[in-house]
């Protein structure tokens, strides 16, 4: 029996777990765990199966919506599932998708209206598969470089935090267009692919959900423990590109003061810190407040103690 105000614990058999939520069959195939499991224990599941038990309750807790701790899972175990997602939506779910698609519009009258949705659909496949092969090659990287003790130059979590967005919302989009504005009839091959839409805007937003809650604070504890009391030097070689001015600005962001209020404690003009501020948007590629404020912290500009959050 699931205890809701516990959530899943290793004690707990895996039907259990299945039973009180089918969505998490996606992540058992993505840790690599075979089916067949009957009534064993989750804690035996995942040790026959070689998988860091903490980092599949963590990632199998917060999807359903349960307490979950990050510290318990694995930043290596977590990375390997990521990467097995991103297989799996971009090889298996997108184009099983395309292909009901195809089946369920090719009777409509409106083959400009078709093509179109066709087109839509591929353009958003392609923008998905890039994102994910980005993510893959250097976020997750970094990532496993870091759990290996290793440096890599050249990324910053911060500029990840400040870009990454969900990538469900052009799908919600299509299935919206397809239920209020597309008009055709014998629609059951139709309606099973909006069916598969909602399941793969869902395992979206989990996805983009594990990566911000999980993956995010565990890179953030390595990043900070591995920039402890460093010296003047190695900050300077941190963060070359930007000017003292730029940094003293971009700590007054991360502090929270306007323009105004950063021109006033400068002594400088509004104009001025707005130069400023735009130069250091363009340098560093990070557009939000917020992600000034994490590019700030991981490179040791700003003590976070220093932030009014």
């Amino acid at each position: 029996m699931i205890d809701r105000q516990i959530g899943y614990r290793g004690s707990n058999t895996m039907r259990e777990m299945v039973q009180d939520n089918n969505f998490l069959l996606h992540v058992i195939s993505r840790f690599d765990i075979a089916y067949g499991f009957g009534d064993e224990t989750i804690q035996k599941v995942c040790a026959d199966n070689k998988v860091h038990t903490g980092t599949f309750l963590t990632v199998c807790n917060l999807i359903s919506g349960y307490p979950f701790e990050v510290a318990d899972a694995s930043l290596k175990s977590l990375i390997g599932y990521l990467r097995h997602a991103h297989r799996s939506i971009t090889s298996i779910t997108l184009p099983h998708i395309k292909h009901h698609l195809v089946e369920g519009i090719g009777k409509s009258s409106s083959d400009k209206v078709s093509l179109l949705m066709l087109k839509f659909f591929d353009e958003y496949t392609a923008e998905v598969r890039s994102h994910m092969e980005k993510e893959d090659d250097e976020i997750f990287r970094y990532a496993e470089l870091l759990a290996d003790g290793k440096q890599a130059d050249g990324i910053t979590l911060s500029g990840y935090v400040a870009h990454h967005e969900p990538m469900a919302d052009k799908l919600h989009e299509l299935k919206d267009i397809f239920i209020y504005h597309y008009s055709q009839k014998d629609n059951d091959l139709l309606s099973s692919v909006l069916f598969d839409i909602i399941l793969c805007e869902r395992d979206l937003a989990t996805h983009f959900d594990v990566e911000n809650r999980l993956l995010v604070p565990l890179v953030s504890a390595i990043e900070r423990s591995n920039a402890s009391a460093p010296s003047k030097k190695e900050v300077a070689k941190v963060a070359p590109i930007l000017g003292e001015r730029e940094k003293e600005i971009i700590c007054h962001i991360a502090k929270g003061l306007t323009n105004k209020q950063i021109a006033d404690k400068l002594f400088i003009s509004t104009h001025t810190v707005a130069t400023h501020r735009r130069n250091i948007c363009a340098k560093l590629d990070i557009h939000t407040s917020s992600g000034l404020t994490l590019y700030a912290i991981v490179h040791n500009l700003i003590e976070i103690s220093e932030i009014d959050i």
